[in-house]
């Protein structure tokens, strides 16, 4: 590569990365990316996209099982797990080579390979121990993202104790399965192995699972993924992982120390993430790390003059679409743009593709309490909702937490079919500051689940109709 000054280089080609860099070119910034494995990283190719492609298939086989109830029938049905994982693999493939077509399209350089810092602006890419190029910046995005979170004495070890990874690509369905973790992923795969066959238990070391989402949510999780045969045990720790005869035994604490064990074909470890900061130049620079994180400002500017960290790799919440945005935050900043805002937390949605779905943004009903607010809640049972009981998934609710002084919409949190479809609808409204009256002279489409929403809004001041 005869090319070695830019404007922008941006190390990671994740969700943050890679939008970063398009849009830098859109702003006609010449620009780099650096990738030492997968355009799209971690999120398109062992991430988000790819479990979505599994959860997908655990949907359809669970429909299928339940096809008497819409008059069909069917006989042997059964899944074809190599299949599964290819259709997934496909589909992160295709995606992964969008990645490539995209940044192709703006011009933006790929170089191959392993980026770190060298100061000065000059980033020095390596590949298999060898360096590759050294390339000067006037800016540097760091988006080298985040990797599973390991316990000492809980050590994955890629076959018996998986991370992730291994859990993407499983080789056998486990015939009985342990889930250490109740967060996003760890309940997206204890869905997805659960609805094709597995007897799965779920610890978790809160006093709940799901445990960021509002506590009443949690529950109705609980209880529907009690009801589909998964065993979940809270308050518990894994103090104890044994390998023998091609099974693991665990040990488990209650918050009464109290042990007891159990045996399983297959581990998955799901408690968190760290940043991948190692190895990229940081010890001998300004940025400054906290907890495994890069500390940045609200234009993810570091320590370090010209260098910025967007992203996983910056601390929660881990989500691909919060990369992105600051990634043309970031960008937009470096180019000059008018009118830039921070990007505000509080309006950022997360999703769990689960059975049932749960999605969320804002703050839950503790939270609010507790940060003094008066509160006025709403809530919705899909029960009541002609859509849902027309497609056969009358379990779910939709609950709105409003400040009863203003108005102003707080949270708003959900469970059951197609949520994660429906919360972009009160994140605009929260990013526009709606008030109460605006959602309830909104009019909703009938019949449709998202009737739902406006109802919990009636309730929350005491206008509900359909319950």
């Amino acid at each position: 590569m005869s090319e070695t000054k830019f404007d922008l280089v941006v190390v990671g080609s994740g969700p943050g990365g890679y939008v970063a860099a398009i849009r830098a070119a859109q702003l006609g910034l010449k620009t780099a990316v650096v990738e030492r494995e997968h355009l799209g990283g971690i999120c398109l190719n062992w991430g988000c996209i790819p479990t979505k492609a599994l959860l997908r298939t655990a949907d359809v086989y669970t429909l299928i099982k339940h096809a008497e109830t819409f008059g069909i029938k069917v006989e042997g049905a059964s899944v074809d797990l190599k299949k599964t994982v290819d259709r997934s693999r496909q589909v992160a493939g295709q995606l992964s080579g969008g990645v490539k077509h995209l940044l192709k399209k703006h011009k933006v350089t790929v170089i191959d390979g392993h980026g770190k810092l060298k100061g000065g602006g000059k980033l020095e890419v390596t590949k298999d121990d060898k360096v590759v190029i050294t390339v000067d910046a006037k800016h540097i995005i760091l988006a080298t993202g985040a990797r599973a979170r390991t316990l000492p004495g809980l050590e994955p070890d890629g076959k018996l104790i998986w991370t992730y990874k291994e859990a993407l690509v499983p080789d056998v369905m486990p015939k009985k399965l342990l889930v250490v973790g109740s967060g996003a992923i760890g309940i997206e795969f204890a869905s997805f192995f659960n609805a094709l066959g597995s007897e799965v238990t779920v610890v978790e070391v809160m006093d709940r699972i799901l445990p960021v989402e509002d506590a009443e949510i949690s529950s109705l999780a609980e209880k529907a993924f009690k009801k589909q045969g998964m065993t979940i045990h809270k308050g518990t720790t894994v103090s104890e992982l044994k390998k023998s005869g091609g099974k693991v035994t665990a040990t488990f604490k209650d918050k009464k120390d109290k042990s007891s064990t159990d045996t399983f074909d297959r581990v998955i470890l799901a408690v968190g993430i760290v940043g991948n900061v190692e190895n990229i130049g940081l010890e001998d620079s300004k940025v400054k790390v906290e907890k495994t994180h890069v500390v940045v400002d609200e234009f993810s500017r570091t320590g370090e003059p010209g260098v910025y960290a967007i992203g996983d790799l910056t601390g929660p919440p881990w989500l691909a679409h919060k990369a992105s945005h600051e990634g043309v935050i970031c960008v937009e900043k470096i180019a000059g743009e008018k009118d830039v805002h921070p990007l505000n937390t509080s309006n950022i949605p997360g999703c769990t593709y689960c059975n049932p779905q749960v999605a969320s943004v804002g703050m839950t009903e503790a939270a609010a309490k507790e940060k003094g607010y008066d509160v006025k809640v709403g809530r919705f049972p899909f029960i009541g909702n002609g859509k849902a009981i027309a497609l056969g998934e009358p379990e779910g609710l939709v609950k709105t937490v409003f400040d009863a002084k203003t108005g102003e919409l707080l949270g708003a949190h959900m469970i059951g079919a197609e949520v994660t479809e429906l919360i972009q609808g009160f994140d605009i409204a929260k990013t526009l500051e709606a008030t109460e009256l605006d959602l309830m002279h909104t009019v909703f489409p009938h019949p449709t689940i998202s009737e739902a929403m406006h109802e919990s809004v009636l309730d929350a001041y005491g206008k509900v109709i359909h319950i």
